[in-house]
């Protein structure tokens, strides 16, 4: 009931019922502090928010891009990193290659060395042993002359003849002279 009330009084007063923004009456007035409210919004933006937003993202495209040289002096820091890195295997490859084939031939001149001495030691112990094949010959063929002169003795008394020392030995020389051939 208030509100029929209230819209008796603005019909009593003059005022039409409806909505005031569209009164044509007020229109005039509404229009000046629209204006007003609109050249206050726009100092206010133009003075202080648009400069602040403008610093912000002034300051955000520096950052940016700063963090974008950063990032690619980082990452040609890397790639020369990685190069020196690279270039260092291929060094120690290139070392240890060396040092394998140094070694090599280290150790292959020393076995030549060990071989050359013990081809010595082999040479010396061929004629030690040909040397002492060749007393064991000469005992040996002593031994058989003296064997074969105390058989021929031991023959000739078996026999009933009587041998001396001299003739037995001619004999004896005769006969290996003769097998030797």
């Amino acid at each position: 009931m208030a509100n029929k009330t209230n819209v008796a009084g603005e019909v009593a007063l003059g005022v039409p019922p409806g909505m005031p923004q569209l009164d044509l009456g007020t229109f005039d007035n509404q229009i000046f502090w629209l204006l007003i409210t609109l050249v206050v919004i726009y100092l206010v933006l133009s003075r202080v928010a648009l400069p602040r937003i403008a610093a912000i993202l002034a300051e955000r495209h520096g950052t940016i891009t700063n963090d974008v040289a950063a990032a690619e002096e980082l990452k040609a820091r890397a790639e020369s990193a990685a190069a020196v890195h690279e270039k260092a295997l291929v060094d120690a490859r290139a070392e240890a290659q060396r040092i394998a084939a140094e070694t090599k031939k280290v150790i292959q001149a020393e076995l030549e060395t060990a071989i050359a001495k013990a081809d010595i030691k082999i040479a010396a112990r061929t004629a030690e042993s040909e040397k002492i094949i060749v007393d064991i010959r000469a005992g040996s063929m002593d031994a058989v002359t003296e064997v074969a002169k105390d058989t021929a003795k031991e023959i000739v008394k078996m026999m009933g003849g009587k041998a001396d020392a001299r003739s037995i030995k001619l004999a004896v020389s005769a006969e290996m002279k003769g097998s030797a051939r």
